[in-house]
């Protein structure tokens, strides 16, 4: 009988990472080609022109026809080298892309899946000749071939993508057909980054909610179904370990677990998940991947290793059943020289390193004692299923069998060059040495072929720390002059601990005899098999049930056993669990099986409880004008017979005669931005309840435009605005950071009114956050106890070359600023130049006061006004000018000529500023009545007023959707050029009475003095 020893596998759809034939990663071997030179035993094969790992890792075999695929190293150039006829010749193919992985189909000779450096996956169905691309975005290692018998279409290919945005997706498609139109999502919505997980029947996804993992299983290719773990398991990773013979094994890290992780087997679909065994030993891979201490023993169903940590100690476990019961290992009588071995109880340390099975036997790397250590690493061989041990090597051998483990095949680990190996046809009782090379090779490592009935395996390693890397190829087929006949056998009964019912049958097999020399070839099975008569050790506890110390299954303090009727109506039935269920696999009959097996029983009727209304994804936001997704569920009550009443709190409300009406959702879009109360009401004959969600509908935040003046006065209040598009997106909360303040201000309004107490350029910040999104603007203003403002005018021809775009209103007010120096002489320190948007184009000259770095030889309030003089004087005489290109000569003018001293209007000041104060009030009285006889006047420019007028029915609050403004279509503008313009015109201000009076028709931020 063959049991082959499988290593311990981390498949996780949770964290982990499933290798594929990866050319720069560790993954499971390849299949290895058939022998290179015809050379019997022993071959060489010199690769120069190939990489180490590109040779070992990508020389590939048809699994029926005598085809091998060679990768060529990609830092030379992306190539295939094809040979259909074992190595006798070859032909490149050139890719347009570089290969990462290959993944071949299981039946198909000639499908292959390559997976690319930039993250594409190709499709091939020539063996790489001709290649088509079938997604972009595919996430590493998270791409499988269609599972035969779960999967209708053999070309079928299943992949984890993302999207634009990051998310990650669930795809399906055919491998020569993956168009949009064509590509499937089988699970709704997205799912957790590297989760995707298809194996055997099960398909498996992750998807976090409220900071806490969620895990959904669909079986044989049906609806997603939530994973169920006891209630308080509270998992922080999940390792899905085996999913053979219809029944998942998963490895969970409860919440206080670090370096352990809890095993949990499932019922045939996936659902519900009982605790195995507790405190499984953990390492990390050389990727950093998680590796269980679990090794499923293939060809035995039911059979698992595994090491527990008990007290800081590691202790091997075995289990014949699936996990029902656990014991530890025996050590063996006796060690390899025959004496007495002095301990109780041996622990294996079951290393990655060891060969994955054998004929009856297991191998680990093991010390004997009570405690683990690296120095004291010997080698076990169990010949009986694991039931007894004995010794075989004293330091570490790299082991491999072959011919369904009737050879064995040991080979030292070492550090020095080595010419042999040694070779077992007893079951490892005695060796032979056999020399594989004739000059000593360094061994990097050992391959065996695919299939246990081989009697090929390859040698790699060099000749020498400089030498070429050497790949060696052993066929022992030589050895033997005949194949095995029946008397070559002998029976052999599977036991434990001499219980023979293992999985509720009594097993005989055939097992060759140690002393016969002989080719077993293929093996065929168990001789015969006998059903056992089922007692409480066949069956294990239910879901939501716990093993006592009586041996007894209660349900646990969470579970109520009731609620497994939840789900049935009136007048239906349901299985009713007696607490425990069957081992699955298991094939007894008759005995407590009708005692143990759930009962068919009639559904209660109940009153609607535990109603609760959620989102698909969990969430508590939804997209304007995209399908949301609410689920209801309902802990107990008549599904069949209860009407069902939603109200989405936009008006529209639907309602559903039953629950299973509901189980993919209700969808619903919602045109609108806000938080909405979403109710549902559930009623049948014995009563009713309710639920209430709080959904916050927003639409997402495209840009943010911080509009403040460019220049305010010390100690004056200055007014903050941040203007958004589209500007109703929902719920959004602010958080300003301006001048000194290490703390910020956090509103849930779009502006903010503050001071400044001191001179000088000050920084501000908002930060908008939407739901996911923050956005932010910095702007920067100027602080002055007093400045003077002057709004400038051009010759018409400069708007012919407006595009009205920042980038250019920034560049023409630099030259502006140069020519009016120029012009007049006047230091570049004193003058700041905002062109303002809009036509026809307007710009506002600021005139500031300076001192230098000392903080001395401050200009007094006299020299402002004698450079505003200076400036008007050069503006009216068209002193002012400057060439936008060649042939095109722009002129400055002053739009008023009246420059109004920035003052404060307190009673403590001078005459002279009430009297400013009148003039300014005088001046303000003639543009009104400018205003009203506008039409009477000839020559008088009413622009600004007009402006202004505009500007007033837009002023409010962007946060407030009542007191939007009315914005005439003539006036629309694309919504980039809309932000910049509301951005630029606040930034004006209005800083003399003048420049208040012609402020454009953008959103104003005014400065009272």
């Amino acid at each position: 009988k063959e049991i082959t020893f499988g290593e311990g596998r981390s498949r996780s759809p949770i964290g982990g990472k499933k290798t594929h034939s990866s050319l720069s990663s560790h993954p499971p071997p390849p299949p290895t080609p058939q022998p290179l030179l015809s050379t019997c035993p022993t071959a060489f094969l010199s690769c120069s022109s190939l990489s180490f790992v590109n040779l070992l890792f990508s020389c590939f075999l048809s699994y029926n026809l005598p085809q091998i695929m060679l990768l060529t190293d990609p830092e030379i150039e992306s190539s295939l080298l094809i040979s259909s006829d074992e190595g006798a010749t070859y032909q490149k193919y050139r890719l347009n892309f570089y290969i990462q992985s290959l993944l071949f189909h299981p039946k198909q000779e000639d499908w292959i899946l390559a997976y690319s450096q930039d993250q594409k996956l190709y499709s091939s169905a020539e063996f790489g000749r001709r290649w088509q691309l079938i997604q972009e975005a595919v996430v590493p290692n998270r791409f499988y071939w269609s599972v035969m018998g779960s999967n209708k279409d053999p070309d079928l290919v299943h992949l984890e993508a993302r999207t634009v945005d990051g998310h990650s997706q669930y795809l399906t498609c055919r491998m020569q057909n993956c168009t949009e139109a064509n590509r499937n999502k089988p699970f709704p919505g997205y799912i957790d980054p590297d989760s995707l997980i298809v194996q055997d029947d099960y398909v498996f996804v992750q998807l976090t909610s409220g900071g806490r993992p969620h895990y959904y299983v669909s079986y044989r290719r049906n609806a997603f179904a939530q994973m169920k773990l006891p209630k308080y398991a509270l998992p922080k990773d999940m390792h899905v370990i085996s999913t053979d013979e219809n029944q998942v094994f998963a490895a969970v890290q409860e919440w206080n677990q670090n370096d352990t992780y809890n095993l949990y087997i499932s019922d045939t679909r996936g659902v519900y998940f009982t605790l195995a065994l507790e405190n499984v030993q953990s390492s990390r891979g050389p990727e950093g991947n998680v590796m269980i201490d679990l090794y499923e023993v293939a060809g035995i169903k039911g059979m698992f290793l595994a090491n527990k940590k008990i007290d800081n100690q590691v202790k091997t476990f075995i289990t014949y059943n699936k996990g029902r019961d656990w014991r530890l290992l025996q050590a063996p009588d006796t060690d390899l020289r025959g004496d007495p071995v002095h301990c109780l109880l041996v622990s294996l340390h079951m290393g990655r390193h060891m060969a994955p099975g054998l004929l009856a036997q297991l191998m680990n790397r093991s010390n004997i004692g009570s405690e683990l250590s690296d120095s004291d690493i010997s080698m076990f061989v169990s010949s009986d299923a694991g039931n007894t041990w004995r010794q075989i090597f004293e330091e570490e051998h790299s082991v491999l069998y072959l011919d369904q483990g009737g050879v064995l095949v040991a080979m030292k680990h070492t550090s020095l060059p080595i010419r042999h190996l040694w070779l077992s046809f007893d079951e490892g009782r005695s060796w032979s040495k056999y020399s594989f090379t004739s000059i000593p090779l360094f061994v990097d490592g050992v391959l065996g072929e695919p299939g246990e009935e081989t009697l090929i395996m390859t040698v790699f390693g060099h000749f020498s720390h400089r030498s070429e890397w050497q790949l060696v190829k052993v066929d022992y087929k030589s050895i033997f002059d005949r194949r095995c006949a029946e008397e070559d056998y002998r029976p052999w009964q599977l036991h434990s601990q001499g219980e023979a019912c293992i999985m509720g049958a009594k097993r005989i097999y055939k097992k060759r005899k140690s002393e016969r020399k002989c080719m077993q070839g293929k093996y065929a099975g168990a001789m015969e098999s006998e059903p056992c008569v089922c007692t409480e050790a066949d069956f294990d506890c239910d879901y939501g049930y716990e093993r006592h110390s009586n041996g007894q299954c209660l349900p646990a303090f969470w579970f109520n056993p009731s609620s497994l009727s939840k789900d049935c109506s009136l007048g239906q039935s349901y299985l009713n669990s007696t607490g425990y269920r069957k081992v699955v696999s298991n094939n007894c009959t008759d005995g407590v099986r009708e005692q143990y097996t759930a009962k068919p029983q009639k559904c209660p009727g109940k009153a609607p409880r535990g109603l609760r209304i959620v989102t698909a994804d969990g969430k508590l936001t939804a997209e304007q004008g995209h399908n949301v997704t609410l689920m209801v569920q309902l802990e107990e009550g008549d599904v069949q017979r209860t009407l069902i009443q939603v109200d989405f709190g936009d008006g529209i409300a639907v309602s559903y005669v039953n629950l299973s009406s509901m189980e993919d959702g209700i969808k619903h879009v919602y045109h609108n931005v806000g938080i909405f109360r979403v109710t549902v009401q559930v009623d049948n004959s014995l009563g009713s309840d309710s639920a209430v969600l709080y959904l916050h509908v927003t639409c997402p935040l495209e840009h943010v435009h911080l509009s403040l003046p460019f220049v305010t006065t010390k100690n004056k209040e200055v007014n903050a605005t941040a203007v958004l598009w589209p500007s109703q997106v929902g719920t959004l909360t602010y958080v300003w950071w301006y001048g000194n303040n290490t703390e910020p201000l956090i509103t849930l309004e779009g502006s903010i009114a503050f001071k400044f107490t001191s001179e000088g350029m000050n920084t501000i910040t908002v930060q908008v956050s939407a739901g996911n999104a923050i956005l932010q603007d910095t702007k920067t203003i100027a602080v002055y106890e007093e400045f003077r403002s002057l709004r400038l005018s051009f010759s018409p021809n400069l708007d012919d070359y407006n595009p009205d775009i920042p980038e250019w209103r920034r560049d023409v007010s630099r030259v502006i600023k140069k020519a009016l120096v120029e012009a007049t002489g006047v230091p570049g320190q004193h003058i700041l130049v905002a062109v303002l948007p809009g036509l026809p184009t307007a710009a506002e000259l600021f005139v500031l006061p300076h001192q230098d770095p000392t903080g001395e030889n401050k200009r007094p309030t006299e020299d402002l006004e004698q450079i505003s003089e200076l400036l008007i004087h050069k503006l009216n005489q068209n002193s002012v000018h400057f060439e936008l290109k060649p042939g095109v000569q722009v002129l400055v003018h002053a739009a008023h000529l009246t420059a109004a001293p920035l003052v404060d209007l307190t009673p403590t000041h001078s005459g002279s500023a009430m009297l400013m104060l009148l003039s300014v009030v005088f001046v303000g009285l003639a543009v009104f009545v400018i205003y009203k006889f506008k039409r009477k006047i000839p020559g008088i420019n009413v622009y600004a007023q007009m402006q202004n007028e505009k500007e007033r029915e837009m002023v409010s609050r962007v946060s407030h959707p009542e007191s939007r403004p009315y914005v005439p279509q003539t006036e629309l503008r694309r919504p980039g050029q809309l932000i910049d313009e509301k951005v630029e015109s606040q930034l004006i201000g209005s800083i003399s009475i003048v420049a208040e009076n012609q402020s454009t028709k953008e959103i104003p931020t005014y400065v009272n003095v």
